[in-house]
């Protein structure tokens, strides 16, 4: 059985294949899912499991360099940014380096979602929860 936290064997798989600038997707559960983008569905119903708890699993596993979030969420979901804020802040400690931020509009987060090696799918229902994820390199 493997060891680490993050148990999901979908998700342990596309962090695996990451490379240099890579993306990931952590949606809510009302996000579109291109066609094209892996689907790893982990909505049970409304809330259960949060983003920010799977946010936090994914980031135990993946190096983060980047971060690209909806401008709309600052005025219309303030309690899940400044969460997303404060745990950058602290992912940034732990892997000691700086995470770039952006924030784009939610129909441009859409747009990049397109690029993303899959979107995680989780059970939040509030609004603009998404963050798209930029894998870094470790060395």
């Amino acid at each position: 059985m493997k060891k680490g936290v993050l148990l999901h064997s979908d998700i342990s798989a596309v962090i695996s294949r990451l490379g240099h600038t890579d993306q990931i997707t952590i949606s809510d559960a009302g996000l579109p899912i291109p066609l094209s983008t892996q689907r790893i569905d982990l909505a049970l119903t409304q809330g259960i499991p949060d983003l920010m708890s799977v946010f936090d699993v994914v980031v135990q596993e993946m190096q983060v360099e980047a971060a690209i979030l909806a401008a709309e969420m600052i005025d219309h979901n303030p309690q899940i940014h400044e969460q997303i804020i404060k745990r950058i802040a602290e992912l940034e400690t732990k892997q000691g380096n700086a995470i770039a931020i952006e924030y784009v509009s939610h129909n441009i987060l859409k747009e990049k979602t397109e690029k993303s090696k899959a979107i995680i799918r989780t059970g939040e229902c509030s609004p603009y929860a998404n963050i798209l994820l930029c894998s870094g390199i470790t060395f």
